[in-house]
């Protein structure tokens, strides 16, 4: 079956559903667009705009007021570009936004771009001094991030250089994280670009040398936003790479990702030692049902944008992984996702080990739970539902009514993190504002 004959008949089922409740639609994308805008946007922007070094703060307290530590990391830099980059396009009337993706731009490529060697720096300090911690001197991962958001901000203001240089970070990778042999991408960099090579040296719990779902899926994001721009031959041969490596390798026979990798693919596993030790590697190791929700998004975005004839494979994959999220990682008292969990020795049922909700998956679980919805709307599952539970929850549990934002952490599971920081390196606009706007969009159609 083709695809599009296979989307059309989604299509017209979803309509048939949608319009039935067309008011309830409408309103929840006012919502969106009210927490996109004003609950989220503009309390970020422009408080987040450092004027005096360039680039964007980077610690942004509970209550909106800037904090004290502001080391610059190349993925949440790049973030604060994609997000302006695409309120400029929702938001048209506001001119500011590509202001402040601009203001970005300027700073990845005067101070963020190594000079020297190429690529982007992990981490500087807040006037552009880089700090080369070991093993992170460069990512593939924060080099991703760099490409989607310079991608992304050619796109808004057609700006040529930003695409120059887009082009050249996708280069950049393709000479020193490319892997020829067993294809994807190494994710650990030293300054020069060349890869770490893990050996005994390394602590176990380390993830530092190894390949990974993480970097993979989010430069297959990556290259979907600059293939759009960009439709380059190489930049489809390595998309397209990226999406059946992912599909068809880190993606398990059960339906979930794992996480970490030795440099033929093989998974990086302890399930054949005790519990003790499972738990010491839980990071290395575990199922991660935020990852398998986005992804399963991630995945058929790239599949649409190549115009693959087994988009429809692909979709079937992500459904199954969204399901397998809902049936082992999903509250069923108060709805949404949990941290991860763990199927331990031969056992068949997965067992829950962090029950904590994080803001990125349930934001990234707003996203593909419509998109579930819009094409398999009679499923048994009832993705709408889920939807409705889950926003309902994020409302409750995430979204600060006292000075807007989200809240890192859920509060049903951890209220004394009401206070933390609103943003961080590793927190700020793109999971959720994607979500939202991403969400308003599959409620249009």
């Amino acid at each position: 079956m083709k695809i599009r004959y296979f989307l059309g008949l989604m299509f017209l089922s979803v309509s048939t559903v949608f319009c039935q409740d067309n008011t309830s639609n409408e309103e929840f994308i006012a919502e969106m667009k009210t927490d996109a805008k004003e609950n989220l946007l503009d309390k970020w922007y422009p408080l987040a705009i450092d004027n005096e070094d360039g680039g964007y703060y980077s610690e942004i307290t509970y209550d909106f007021k800037l904090g004290e530590k502001h080391d610059k990391m190349i993925v949440t830099q790049a973030r604060h570009i994609w997000t302006n980059s695409v309120a400029a396009e929702v938001f048209p009337e506001n001119a500011n936004y590509l202001q402040y993706a601009e203001h970005g731009f300027k700073f990845l490529r005067d101070v963020m771009w190594d000079k020297e060697y190429g690529g982007f720096h992990n981490l500087v300090s807040k006037t552009g001094e880089p700090i080369a911690k070991k093993g992170e001197e460069k990512t593939a991962y924060g080099n991703a991030f760099g490409l989607y958001g310079l991608a992304a901000y050619a796109r808004a203001s057609e700006n040529k250089e930003a695409l120059e240089l887009a082009k050249k970070t996708f280069y950049w990778l393709e000479e020193h994280s490319h892997d020829s042999i067993s294809k994807g991408y190494y994710q650990s960099l030293n300054m020069d670009g060349s890869p770490i090579i893990r050996d005994s040296s390394f602590d176990s719990t380390s993830d530092v040398g190894y390949k990974d779902q993480n970097s993979s899926i989010h430069l297959l994001e990556a290259f979907t936003e600059l293939y759009k721009v960009w439709p380059d031959d190489l930049v489809a041969e390595r998309l397209e790479e990226l999406l059946l490596l992912i599909r068809d390798t880190i993606v398990s026979d059960k339906n979930y990702m794992n996480l970490f990798f030795e440099k033929d693919w093989t998974p990086v596993t302890f399930n054949d030692q005790s519990k003790e030790v499972i738990e010491k590697h839980y990071y290395l190791d575990h199922v991660s049902f935020g990852h398998d929700v986005e992804t399963a998004y991630l995945m058929l975005e790239a599949s649409e944008a190549l115009g693959r004839e087994d988009t429809e494979e692909t979709l079937v994959k992500g459904k199954k992984m969204v399901d397998h999220s809902l049936e082992n990682g999903w509250d069923p008292e108060l709805g949404g996702f949990y941290d991860g969990g763990y199927y331990f020795g031969s056992d068949k049922n997965l067992t829950l080990v962090n029950k904590n909700k994080n803001w990125w998956s349930q934001a990234e679980g707003l996203n593909t739970l419509l998109i579930m919805d819009h094409y398999f709307p009679e499923d048994e599952h009832d993705y709408r539902s889920y939807f409705n539970k889950l926003w309902e929850y994020t409302n409750t549990y995430f979204m600060d009514e006292r000075f807007g934002g989200w809240y890192e952490w859920g509060q049903d599971n951890k209220p004394e993190t009401k206070d933390d920081l609103k943003g961080h390196i590793w927190k700020a606009t793109y999971h959720n504002f994607r979500a939202l706007i991403n969400c308003m969009e599959t409620l249009k159609k």
